[in-house]
């Protein structure tokens, strides 16, 4: 009887699509740091934490495009 199931997803696309998420938002939190922007910190905290808890390739990739999508907005109006 198995009492806890492993939380691990070892399929490559999930993987494939965390590695590359978490890449965009570690590149979006440097830069913000370096230039003391707020939004792109957060989009880069956001970008980096939330494939943590996402096991579907095509979702992680569309939220990722919707706080890329954020982040031009508030560019964009001036933040």
């Amino acid at each position: 009887m198995v009492l806890f199931r492993d939380p691990v997803d070892f399929d490559a696309n999930v993987l494939l699509a965390s590695l590359a998420v978490g890449s965009v938002g570690f590149v979006c939190f440097v830069y913000g740091k370096k230039q003391g922007r707020f939004p792109q910190m957060l989009a880069g905290i956001i970008l980096s934490v939330y494939p943590y808890f996402v096991s579907n390739a095509w979702v992680m990739l569309g939220i990722g495009g919707a706080v890329l999508a954020a982040l031009w907005g508030a560019v964009r109006m001036g933040w």
